[in-house]
């Protein structure tokens, strides 16, 4: 799995912080997305792929690698 997030999308509701801390953080002065792993270990997929799905403007973006 590879991760991309568009930070103009972020809305800062930090709902993928809370499913995947190893994955994503915020930035402290507003609250954007800040990417931590693009390609998380298999045991942070599946919190990933619900953060990805909960993200309020979709600025979560999921690509399967081989």
């Amino acid at each position: 799995m590879k991760i991309t997030v568009d930070e103009a999308k972020c809305c800062a509701a930090g709902q993928c912080v809370l499913l995947a801390p190893e994955v994503f953080d915020q930035r402290d002065e507003d609250g954007i997305v800040v990417l931590l792993d693009a390609e998380p270990a298999e045991g942070s997929q599946a919190a990933v792929r619900e953060a990805a799905s909960i993200c309020p403007t979709l600025a979560i973006h999921l690509s399967e690698t081989p």
